[in-house]
């Protein structure tokens, strides 16, 4: 699907649904007051324009982008086995929403062709219709039953863990990430968001972080999900997964990343003023790179944990305060 395409040719497509929207909707506004029949099929090709948008995007939706990338409208490629269940039940869904659309929008379309006052001067005085009835209760059930299927298999498989080969615990704060790994000498470190003027070239900004959570690729990971201050949200699109942060709770999920790579999230739970500047970076290594990191880790990281100072946070937050500051300036034209 659009997994298969290159990334400029999704853009290119959903640019094009994009102007097909537009197209159509300023047609349906300038042609309107003309005729009811008129707008009524002008009304069709927006519909179908607008119903068609989402197609295109998971045909032609942007491919091995790690991150948000502009005019996406599709999910981001998957990452994990999980993500990929998840593509695929979204797919199923929007073609069967599609074609319930499609049905309903032909009913209506029958309807006012059939039996408006001018082609049918007088009408039918039935007021009920037993088989009729039956069917559309019994088409919603099955179709309800048919949509379980996938999803209670999705849910299942989200919610049990396979055999894990490693953990990393991860505590929001307000405004940041803290990991750790029990499983490797209990490294831990904490991961803050880079300022604008700190981003190397080809880091995404918002997104990007002083320090990585670094996994090794095929690797079943268990997450433990925590909050120190407020309730926040470890979200991660391209591994599907999304798990509360609960002062004072465990919460767990895992992934298991299929693909090497660097890949984005953020907290998804309102959780303050700076709720959009604390990110999440991954990185997917091998396997040898991953314990050559480890290794690097431990002198790096295990040599400053106990000496990290409250000192060095306040200032980091007073300086993100500051970009706070510049950031909102920004947007006023300060």
């Amino acid at each position: 699907m659009g997994l298969k395409w290159d990334l400029g040719m999704g853009l290119k497509m959903n640019k094009i649904t994009h102007t097909l929207r537009l197209l159509c909707h300023t047609l349906y506004c300038k042609y309107r007051p003309l005729s009811f029949m008129r707008a009524g099929a002008l009304t069709f090709i927006l519909t179908g324009a607008a119903l068609l948008a989402p197609i295109h995007a998971v045909m032609f939706g942007s491919a091995h982008a790690a991150q948000p990338v502009p005019w996406q409208l599709d999910l981001q490629p998957a990452a994990t086995p999980l993500m990929e269940q998840t593509a695929s039940l979204h797919a199923f869904l929007l073609y069967l929403a599609f074609a319930i659309s499609f049905f309903v929008l032909l009913l209506l379309a029958y309807v006012m062709i059939k039996f408006n006052a001018k082609a049918n001067p007088v009408p039918s005085k039935t007021s009920h219709n037993t088989p009729l009835e039956i069917i559309w209760t019994l088409i919603p059930v099955l179709i309800l039953i048919v949509v379980s299927v996938p999803s209670f298999s999705l849910l299942y498989a989200q919610k049990t863990l396979p055999p894990i080969d490693m953990t990393i615990k991860a505590t929001g704060y307000q405004w940041y990430w803290g990991y750790e790994y029990p499983d490797h000498d209990n490294i831990a470190f904490d991961a803050l968001m880079l300022f604008d003027d700190e981003l190397a070239e080809g880091q995404p900004r918002l997104l990007t972080t002083d320090n990585a959570v670094v996994v090794p690729v095929n690797t079943n990971v268990r997450v433990i999900v925590t909050a120190a201050d407020v309730i926040h949200n470890w979200a991660m699109p391209a591994f599907g997964i999304k798990m509360d942060a609960v002062p004072g709770r465990l919460n767990e999920t895992w992934f298991r990343a299929e693909k090497t790579g660097t890949y984005y999230g953020q907290c998804s739970e309102l959780c303050g003023t700076r709720h959009a500047f604390m990110p999440i970076m991954v990185k997917v290594v091998t396997k040898e790179e991953f314990a050559i990191w480890v290794e690097q880790a431990k002198e790096e990281f295990l040599a400053h944990h106990l000496d990290d100072s409250d000192e060095e946070k306040s200032a980091h937050h007073s300086d993100t305060e500051k970009s706070a500051h510049h950031l909102d300036a920004d947007k006023k034209g300060v």
